[in-house]
């Protein structure tokens, strides 16, 4: 298989597991060819970068790098760790 092949089909499989993943989340959804991809795939993509930008800051918090205050109503507020400044590469 070519590198192209593999990347093709690396690509059907992300698209493939999107889809499945917003109907296992919206069984009852139905959408057009432009609705999945305008509606369902972005949503899909921004939970699956939420989780990993949520473990890159996490991984921060816990190398010093960043601190995590949480505000009155619940939410996290991530900022430079002005005592411990990061080493940039």
């Amino acid at each position: 298989m070519s590198p192209r092949q593999s990347r093709d089909e690396t690509g059907k499989s992300e698209v493939e597991h999107a889809v499945l993943a917003y109907l296992a989340q919206h069984p009852d959804a139905a959408d057009t060819l432009d609705g999945i991809v305008n509606w369902w795939l972005p949503q899909q993509r921004y939970e699956i970068e939420r989780r990993r930008i949520e473990k890159v800051l996490v991984s921060l918090v816990e190398r010093g790098q960043l601190r995590r205050d949480r505000l009155p109503g619940g939410a996290v507020l991530y900022a430079l760790n002005r005592s411990d400044p990061p080493a940039l590469h």
